[in-house]
């Protein structure tokens, strides 16, 4: 199985660029680990992987 690590503007820009603008720095330069490598990946599993990486750069923001 091959594993890969790589940063989610590397997805993002090679699988669905048209959204790079939307994301912030913080969450582009996010280390996603991939099991099967970035070769495998779907635009389906990229909207996925950027769902949850906002999630998790918010889970702690406090809003008023």
């Amino acid at each position: 199985m091959l594993v890969e690590t790589v940063k989610l503007s590397r997805i993002v820009m090679k699988l669905t660029p048209e959204l790079y603008p939307f994301l912030t720095s913080c969450e582009l330069d996010s280390e996603i680990v991939l099991r099967f490598g970035i070769e495998a990946l779907e635009a389906e599993d990229v909207m996925e992987i950027i769902q949850f990486s906002i999630s998790e750069h918010h889970k702690d923001a406090l809003y008023h």
